[in-house]
């Protein structure tokens, strides 16, 4: 008999869901037009229902001006201080769906900033939330930082006082790794680890399903970074294992001899994909 085991954790965290649905509130309400900064969450098949339910992306950097007065949802990765504030100076209405974990990271590197502490944000320094993140401390005395290397080589001054934070969706044992580098030098540190639990949680599963299973099928979107963290934590279990955005992109030939495929997916990714390949490779089965 062949299993096909889904990650209880799979799909929508708290805060994806909750910046989704505000969106389809706003939309429900039909007051005006209504954008998002930067897509809501990172997921394609989510950005364009949304876009066929009238809701226009407002892509990082685009003038303002350029588009009708409404209301400018914020998406889940959240934005730097001075976004709200040209919103707000142009005339648009602002709802904040920044997911809560994120914004505590916004007051925590703001409080340390404001006295006199470097900030150092473990994560990737091109993702939104990083970006969002560095907005709200003093750029002059911010580091992002992603790998062992980039820790070895952080030269601030003896003694100096620094603040670690990390992305939410960042890879918890590898923060620990790249921490205890950095408190190898000799600062005045203190630690707040920001990974939010539903993404150690996550990741932990996902080990442990790829570990118990032949074939591992990790589900979300191309440009989400707690999905390709899951793939890279999965293969690292599991030598065959698959990234996919929808069912479309699954070779179901590469399953059939396969007796235990485990399936999980992003923080992004709704449970009506993540159904559909589940359905699919149980009937091929």
């Amino acid at each position: 008999m062949k299993q096909v085991t889904v990650a209880k954790s799979a799909g929508f965290c708290f805060g994806v869901k909750r910046a989704v649905d505000t969106v389809y509130e706003q939309i429900a309400k039909e007051n005006g037009r209504i954008y998002t900064y930067g897509p809501i969450i990172h997921n394609e098949e989510v950005v364009k229902d949304l876009e066929e339910k009238g809701v226009t992306v407002i892509e990082e950097g685009a003038s303002l001006a350029d588009y009708e007065r409404g209301t400018v949802i914020i998406r889940s990765h959240g934005v730097a201080e001075e976004i709200y504030t040209e919103l707000k100076d142009q005339g648009f209405e602002v709802v904040d769906a920044t997911c809560p974990f994120v914004l505590k990271i916004h007051r925590y590197v703001r409080q340390y900033s404001e006295k006199d502490y470097h900030i150092v944000i473990i994560g990737n320094p091109t993702h939104p939330e990083v970006e969002g993140i560095r907005g709200w401390c003093d750029p002059k005395h911010t580091t992002v930082l992603q790998s062992e290397e980039e820790a070895e080589k952080l030269a601030l001054k003896q003694g100096e006082k620094v603040c670690v934070v990390s992305q939410t969706t960042f890879n918890y044992n590898k923060f620990q790794d790249l921490v205890e580098i950095i408190k190898k030098k000799g600062y005045d540190i203190i630690v707040l680890n920001t990974i939010c639990n539903a993404t150690e949680e996550r990741q932990s599963e996902a080990a442990r399903l790829a570990r118990e299973s032949d074939a591992m099928i990790v589900i979300g979107g191309k440009s989400s970074s707690n999905t390709q963290k899951l793939f890279e934590i999965c293969k690292n279990e599991c030598e065959n294992t698959y990234y996919i955005q929808t069912l479309r992109d699954l070779k179901l030939d590469k399953l059939q001899s396969i007796d235990n495929v485990g399936i999980t997916a992003g923080a992004s990714t709704p449970n009506k994909i993540i159904e559909e390949v589940q359905t699919n490779v149980r009937n091929e089965f």
